[in-house]
This record gives structure tokens, C-alpha cells and sequence, in this order.
């Protein structure tokens, strides 16, 4: 049995739980969204013993984020599991610069995979740590909103958010992330 430690936290989004173990964290979902993600971590990691834990200070970085800090939550140690690929989709996300989208193309591209755009698409749904892996960041080819497991108007307003706060950054400037 896998020992996990739960936390709760508070957004401008709503009530959040998170799951980490030894320091590293695991999962992070909306509490209306987290039976599914607790059933993806037993998938994962087997049966577990759940146990209240503090934060660990992902609530004051969280609050950081939120009061428009770029870098508060660059340095959150992760463990999302997954596959190689799905690891190299989360990983080019997480460079994708506070206050910017890409689009999935440009992330398929990005891991060097320019075919697989569907499946990008697919890890990105499937990523388990919302936020600190930004999947809200990756739009439509045609600049349109795409899928959001925690619903599309919370992936709008976290875009809304970091153009409105992000240094030397136009609010109307929309264009992709091109990665090297």
C-alpha cells in the first residue's frame, strides 16, 4: 500500500486537492474533479492509505500565483507519472511562459513529433497536475479554446489572468509559442 498525503487548498477557482508523496507532488485537481483523479492514482500506484496532511507550501505558492507572480510555481517538485511521451508533452508545457498559449501543433513540434498533434492533445488531457503543468496554456490551432478538465471557462479565466499580469506582454497579443 502507497502512503499519500492529501492536501486541500483554496482558489479564486474554487476548493483544490492535491496528493503528493515524499516531498514530490502527484496530482492536483478541482474538488468536484477529484474522485476521477484519485481513481487515476490507484490506477497508478496501487491501493493507498490517504492521509491529511498541511500543504506543504503549495498554498502560499498557489496565492502567489494568483496575485500574478509568474515564477511561483516553477520550482514545485512533480512526480506525474505517465509515459515517456506524455512526460515530454508535461515537460514542454511547463516551458511554456506564464501569460503565453501555444498551440498543440507547435507542442507536437516542440518534442519533436510534428505528426502527433492528437496525441499531444491527448496527454494533455491527461496530465494530473493542472496548473503546475499548464495545460490551460495549449489552444485550438485557430486560437479557440480546446478542452480543459476543469471546464472551459476556468481555462479562460486563467488565460485572462496571466495576459492581465504578465511582464512586457501585451493583453491583446495572442500569437503561439514557437519553442527552439
Amino acid at each position: 500500500m502507497t502512503a499519500i498525503d492529501i492536501h486541500e487548498y483554496d482558489t479564486p477557482l474554487g476548493a483544490v486537492t492535491g496528493a503528493s508523496r515524499d516531498g514530490m507532488l502527484l496530482a492536483l485537481a478541482f474538488r468536484d474533479g477529484w474522485a476521477t483523479m484519485e481513481a487515476r492514482l490507484v490506477r497508478r500506484l496501487g491501493a493507498i492509505e490517504r492521509r491529511r496532511a498541511a500543504g506543504g507550501g503549495l498554498q502560499a505558492r498557489l496565492t502567489a500565483y494568483f496575485a500574478g507572480d509568474p515564477a511561483a510555481l516553477d520550482d514545485v517538485a512533480i512526480d506525474p507519472g505517465g509515459t515517456a511521451f506524455q512526460g515530454a508533452v508535461w515537460s514542454a508545457l511547463r516551458r511554456i511562459p506564464f501569460g503565453h498559449t501555444t498551440t498543440y501543433g507547435a507542442l507536437a513540434r516542440a518534442i519533436g513529433a510534428p505528426t502527433a498533434v492528437r496525441a499531444v492533445g491527448a496527454a494533455n488531457g491527461a496530465n494530473p497536475i493542472w496548473l503546475i503543468i499548464p495545460c490551460h496554456r495549449a489552444i485550438g490551432a485557430d486560437g479557440s479554446l480546446t478542452g480543459y478538465a476543469g471546464g472551459l471557462e476556468r481555462k479562460r479565466w486563467l488565460l485572462e489572468h496571466e495576459r492581465r499580469r504578465a511582464p512586457s506582454r501585451a493583453s491583446s497579443d495572442q500569437s503561439a509559442i514557437q519553442f527552439p
